[in-house]
């Protein structure tokens, strides 16, 4: 199935260790059968490049486990076309490392048939050229930058979180709604950053709103003090922080500038929402909202926690959960889990047929009926790809900070992108 061309863009470079899991099911090993095993062998293979250092590692636990959650369901239900489904976990670093980069050359020597990741934006123009080359699918469950969607070489890409375009209305919409009407926003210098900026800006002066300061910064500084000099001068009313993991030194300059969040509101985005508590002194942060796309975890929360106990954040948990489902489910619509056949297969298995959620209600559909129209709805929510690889319609999630630092939701937003 081919997809509409691509405007092309600049991309840059970043890999550790791998390690494999295969879960299946009860009598793995032995051929399929009505229990659900799946055999152990030449089976597909996915690949996962995925942050386990560098400025967004809080961000791998949860997307970890939702793949592995996946691959485990999978497994049980008896692997794809009856072959156990191994996962080989790579690290993505971030933009400042070159570990993406050799993490895509590590697994194009595997033989993976389809990679998910990055979580950075700015990591995945690092390797999807690699992959395009190669032929190999990628999925990223969070990257938002709105220059995946026209990239020229992108035939092999999709991903299961929204462009930013949608995350910059419902900012732009929420300021508006308290009351602002002058925005300062400072943003790391990548495509996600510079890409979130846009949209936010563009929205809030179409909604009646003023930027008054947008200023990109780099994530790698050693401090923030022109920063914080040019917010200060800037007479905005808030400011939007666009910011990963370096917002544990940016907020504390901000503060002792006469900027904190109780000076002047803060508003965080997905790159930054977080736990705190062990970064912040207590009343930090509350009052502090910020935006999120995924819906509501609670339906697969204890699911993911089986995975890993440890779990604080879900967030893009869901996705990378769907992200997974979704690639196994086009292998078996397709007949074959060689890379092209899920590509074409993608769309058609995402919409248009007969709904259901999550991959074993989906699978027995097709196991039932080989010539089956399935309509993948998703736990993040109903993902349906676009031609160019985008969900068309996400939900976005608007939350609150507490005196403790942790977070909590305050409504959920569904929005379609085609409108």
């Amino acid at each position: 199935m081919s997809r509409f061309p691509r405007a092309l863009l600049a991309i840059g470079t970043a890999s550790v260790a791998a390690f494999a899991l295969v879960a299946c099911g009860d009598d793995a090993g032995s051929d399929s059968d009505s229990s659900g095993a799946c055999t152990e062998g030449d089976g597909m293979t996915v690949g996962t490049i995925l942050p386990q250092t560098g400025s967004l590692a809080y961000l791998g636990p949860p997307e970890f486990a939702g793949v592995d959650l996946a691959i485990e369901e999978i497994n049980e239900f008896g692997g794809v076309l009856d072959n156990c489904v191994k996962v080989l976990h790579e690290d993505s670093g971030d933009t400042s490392t070159d570990i993406a980069s050799q993490a895509a050359d590590a697994l194009i020597s595997q033989g993976v048939d389809v990679v998910i990741g990055a979580a950075s934006s700015g990591v995945s123009f690092q390797f999807i050229d690699k992959l395009y080359e190669e032929g190999i699918v990628q999925i990223s469950p969070a990257n938002t930058s709105p220059d995946f969607t026209t990239y020229e070489r992108g035939d092999y890409y999709f991903r299961t979180a929204p462009s930013d375009i949608l995350q910059g209305r419902v900012m732009a919409d929420t300021l508006i709604a308290d009351g602002h009407e002058k925005i300062a926003i400072l943003a790391l210098q990548d495509a996600y950053g510079t890409g979130l900026a846009a949209s936010i800006e563009a929205n809030l002066t179409e909604f009646g709103g003023e930027v008054v300061l947008t200023t990109i910064y780099d994530p790698n500084a050693a401090e923030f003090s022109a920063e914080v000099s040019e917010l200060a001068a800037a007479d905005a009313d808030a400011v939007v922080l666009i910011t990963f993991n370096e917002i544990v030194n940016l907020g504390p300059a901000l503060a002792e500038g006469g900027l904190s969040s109780q000076d002047i509101p803060w508003y965080f985005v997905d790159g930054n929402l977080a736990d705190y508590t062990a970064d912040f002194p207590e009343g930090f942060l509350v009052g502090t909202k910020g935006t999120f796309p995924g819906a509501d975890p609670t339906p697969i929360r204890e699911r993911l926690l089986d995975i890993n106990p440890d779990l604080k954040d879900f967030t893009y948990a869901s996705e990378s959960y769907d992200a997974t489902a979704l690639a196994a489910l086009a292998a078996i619509a397709g007949g074959s889990f060689d890379s092209d056949t899920i590509k074409d297969n993608l769309i058609d298995v995402s919409s248009g047929g007969t709904k259901c959620t999550g991959f074993t209600e989906c699978a027995t559909l097709l196991a039932e009926d080989s010539s089956a129209d399935i309509d993948y709805e998703g736990y993040s929510g109903p993902i349906e790809f676009s031609p160019e690889g985008d969900v068309t319609a996400a939900t976005i999630g608007i939350y609150e900070y507490l005196a403790d630092n942790t977070y909590q939701n305050l409504e959920y937003r569904f929005g379609d992108l085609n409108g």
